[in-house]
């Protein structure tokens, strides 16, 4: 025999779409829990739990809104601006590290330092 536990919390939810449509909902998961039962133990009066199943919903105060909206065209162009940024910086950090490598191996070859 065994005993299973389920827990599903509940909370509900409002969407909002970008064409004003409501949509009412709930968000919910769910938690399994499995344990085994000795029938053995029960009946020497040992403590080893009941068989059976038991749910218990858990039906939250708070509801979850999420409303879709559009972004202006002016937050997308800052976007890219900062990824061709980014793009720039990290290109210019490995041109550096290049350089100066090149430079100091071009120094110990002229001193005659490389095997």
């Amino acid at each position: 025999s065994s005993g299973i536990n389920a827990e599903w919390p509940l909370r509900p939810g409002r969407y909002q779409k970008i064409n004003e449509e409501i949509v009412l909902s709930n968000q919910y998961s769910v938690t399994h829990h499995h344990k085994a039962i000795d029938l053995n133990k029960a009946a020497r009066g040992e403590q080893s739990g009941l068989p059976g199943m038991f749910v218990t919903y858990d039906i939250s105060p708070l509801m979850v809104e999420v409303i879709e909206h559009r972004r202006s065209f002016t937050h997308f162009l800052t976007g890219v601006c900062a990824i061709v940024g980014g793009v720039f910086t990290v290109a210019g950090i490995i041109d550096s590290f290049v350089y100066n490598s090149y430079r100091a191996f071009q120094k110990k070859l002229e001193l005659g330092k490389v095997n």
